[in-house]
């Protein structure tokens, strides 16, 4: 039998299509090259299902028919007219003018797209100093991606999704600390979608970034042989770069979501202020410091029941923004930095303490260091609900009054000299625990493990002075009993020291006498 081909969608594909990029950038900054490499590989996949559509419209219906929108639309297909499409920008490569022709190509596609309206760079290759010869360069290295995936296995947005996730996470990494503006790690963001198991409702994100905690929800679903058509996407982003961003990733796979009319602060200009979730999953900004002034928001609805989250702050902002988004029987997973789990600064605690008074926390787990690129800030997740009662139907048993703390810190794989990641294994034991916890038959019997996991009482966070590090919790991992008696083993140990002391009194004689010959005595 013959030995299948590899896919193009290998990883080797892209990292090589990711070198071959990279090189390209020449003095133009990461944070810029970014816009220019996402966006054609977006305009190039576009094109692809456009042209392959029209094929199937003439095959159907006839020449005569194919520059007829509906054709296109009704198969959820962007229509492109010529000026647009990746052939006419493939015929202008080599020519001084490409960058209007690309700017003119992204500008036609959202005209003649409403879904697309604030989701292209607008005139962004005009303005950047790009060197033609490396901007047609980039062309041809984007045009190897063969989005009409030959792998049964694979969609073409399959294909371009993970070429598109995997120059994200690079773009992030080589960008530093401004990469979490725009990028959360994979690995945390579906554990909180193995967590959360977002089914069938509305999830809303209040800092989006590029999607990425929409596309793993919409991945699980797939995974777990959901329906997409079951989840309704809600989002919001402060920058409207990292807007265009998500736009683009979602419609990369097909995904309507609703991330408001504009990019916006969602403190000062929330775009869904009705909105009452099923699920949040969020990774907001880290410590935000002057998020607001002292006269601003004192009086908002938002935390009307509790203390106004300090100005030096806005971790605990972003925690009673999600609270109050969340419907009757919401779960919200987020990630934020360990210090919000034991701060008591400017009434934090205060506003912590309400909050384990209100039932709401059901799961914290404090995360490995170093799984971010951008910073090196020890962090976190909450997990958060307005319902612990029985659930019959999602097989949840009563968890009023319980808390389930995780310690996860030992887990993970170094992947680089200076990254981390969760592993399959890691993620699928942590979500285990946590649906064993809650109830779930599928997971088996929860059990306290010493070191790793405990359920504990309200009493028993009000006697930690209402402290949510799960260190406190879950106490040391008992050591195993190796057999071997204690008096042997002190016996072993008294003799090796026996040895070590002898050999440091031969060196301190051998010291001494070196020192008295260069007429030094001590």
């Amino acid at each position: 039998m013959a030995k299948k081909p590899a896919s193009k969608a290998s990883k080797g594909f892209e990292e090589s299509l990711w070198d071959s990029a990279n090189k390209l950038r020449g003095s133009v900054e990461s944070a810029e090259y970014k816009h220019v490499v996402l966006s054609l590989i977006f305009l190039k996949f576009i094109s692809d299902k456009f042209e392959a559509r029209k094929l199937q419209v003439v095959d159907q219906y006839g020449a005569d028919f194919v520059d007829m929108v509906d054709f296109y639309t009704m198969e959820n297909v962007f229509y492109l007219p010529q000026e647009s499409r990746w052939s006419h920008i493939l015929k202008h490569a080599k020519q001084d003018n490409l960058a209007l022709v690309i700017d003119t190509a992204m500008n036609t596609v959202e005209k003649n797209n409403k879904a697309l309206v604030g989701a292209l760079p607008d005139n962004y290759f005009s303005r950047l100093d790009l060197d033609s010869s490396k901007l047609a360069s980039l062309i041809d290295t984007i045009n190897n991606i063969d989005t009409i995936a030959n792998d049964c296995h694979l969609s073409e947005q399959d294909v371009v999704g993970r070429v598109y996730e995997y120059f994200l996470g690079k773009f992030a990494a080589s960008e530093g600390q401004r990469g979490g503006e725009f990028y959360t790690p994979k690995c945390v963001v579906t554990l909180i979608a193995e967590m959360l198991e977002p089914y069938k409702g509305k999830i809303y994100d209040p800092c989006c970034g590029s999607g990425g905690m929409f596309v793993q929800s919409l991945k699980f679903i797939q995974a777990h042989q959901g329906n997409q058509k079951d989840v309704a996407i809600y989002g919001q982003e402060y920058a409207n770069t990292t807007r265009k961003l998500a736009k683009m990733n979602l419609a990369i796979r097909g995904i309507a979501g609703n991330l408001g009319d504009v990019a916006g602060d969602t403190f000062f200009k929330d775009q869904h202020p009705d909105l009452k979730a099923d699920y949040i999953m969020a990774n907001p900004p880290f410590n935000q410091s002057k998020w607001r002034a002292d006269a601003e928001l004192t009086d908002d609805p938002r935390w009307a029941e509790y203390e106004v989250p300090p100005v030096g702050n806005a971790n605990y902002g972003w925690i009673m923004h999600m609270i109050s988004k969340l419907s009757t029987q919401g779960t919200a997973g987020f990630v934020l930095a360990n210090g919000s789990m034991s701060s008591n600064t400017s009434g934090e605690g205060t506003i912590r303490q309400q909050i384990i008074e209100d039932d709401l926390v059901e799961c914290m787990i404090a995360l490995p260091g170093q799984l971010f690129y951008t910073t090196q800030i020890p962090v976190c997740l909450w997990f958060l609900t307005k319902d612990k009662s029985a659930n019959e139907a999602k097989g949840y048993r009563k968890r009023t009054g319980e808390t389930l703390f995780i310690d996860a810190r030992n887990m993970g794989s170094m992947i680089s000299r200076k990254q981390k990641e969760l592993t399959t294994d890691d993620i699928a034991e942590i979500a285990r625990t946590y649906h064993a916890w809650r109830g779930e038959a599928k997971d088996g019997v929860y059990e306290d493990q010493a070191g790793y996991c405990k359920s504990a009482s309200f009493d028993d966070i009000k006697a930690n002075d209402f402290v949510l590090t799960p260190g406190r919790y879950v106490g040391a991992a008992e050591l195993k009993d190796d057999g071997i008696p204690f008096e042997t083993k002190m016996a072993e140990l008294t003799a090796k020291l026996g040895g070590q002391f002898a050999e440091s009194a031969k060196l301190e004689k051998q010291i001494r006498q070196s020192l008295m010959e260069l007429g030094y005595d001590i």
